[in-house]
């Protein structure tokens, strides 16, 4: 998952983007509520966690902000505050968890994972599509029940493409989703047709099918009636 932490608090932040880039997690951060918005606009991100006190606004008026400009992402809110309203005023705005301070690290990661299995993966930990099946716990793909010797970006690739089956994503987006928003500033993303390329090959060595469609000046889309 790609990550947005909005939280004032530098040492908390700090913890929560160590912890989850040690996760393997793409993981931003926004100190303020103005930075939080200028990212919010620039920049998707599949969970933002969401600190309801900061020094320039309020976290439940970031969560109007995210609404009224029709921002995709999951949204967990932390917060000092353990009041009952605070917390069902957050859910009723459109956050889907709240969590209150101080938490552990493992219950916040438990809590994305979670989040991400109800909203993306229908809940499931083992997404499958014909011979392909991953397990999202694990990070096993099998290709035929057979287990796929696939680095870690190559999973989180093929997980992309399950997840957005049929979509046409350019280069751009892959590559801002799997290695952050400092993409942007590099002159080409032309390693993603890397990545894509032995992604293809292993599936293909393994006797899986490629649904895989280059789609010429746009990017690639994972293609279900191929097969």
């Amino acid at each position: 998952m790609k990550i947005l932490v909005i939280e004032d608090n530098k040492e908390l932040a700090s913890s929560i983007h160590d912890y989850l880039a040690g996760e393997n997690y793409i993981c931003e951060l926004a100190l303020r509520a103005t930075e939080a918005r200028e990212k919010l606009l620039f920049f998707t991100y599949d969970c933002i966690i969401l600190d309801i006190m900061l020094p320039d606004g309020n976290g439940l008026e970031l969560l109007n902000f995210i609404k009224e400009e029709h921002i995709n992402g999951s949204i967990l809110i932390i917060s000092a505050k353990g009041a009952l309203d605070d917390k069902i005023k957050g859910l009723e705005e459109g956050a889907d968890d709240y969590l209150t301070k101080p938490f552990h690290l493992p219950e916040l990661h438990a809590r994305l994972r979670a989040i991400h299995r109800r909203k993306n993966l229908d809940g499931n930990n083992i997404i499958s599509f014909n011979e392909i099946t991953l397990n999202t716990n694990t990070f096993e793909l099998k290709i035929h029940g057979n287990e796929l010797d696939a680095t870690r970006k190559e999973f989180e690739l093929l997980l992309y493409f399950l997840v957005n089956k049929n979509r046409v994503l350019s280069r751009q987006a892959i590559a801002n989703h799997l290695w952050g928003d400092y993409t942007d500033n590099l002159s080409n993303v032309d390693f993603v047709y890397q990545h894509v390329k032995n992604l293809r090959k292993k599936i293909n060595t393994a006797g899986g099918d490629d649904y895989i469609d280059t789609i010429y000046g746009l990017g690639y889309k994972f293609n279900t009636n191929k097969g």
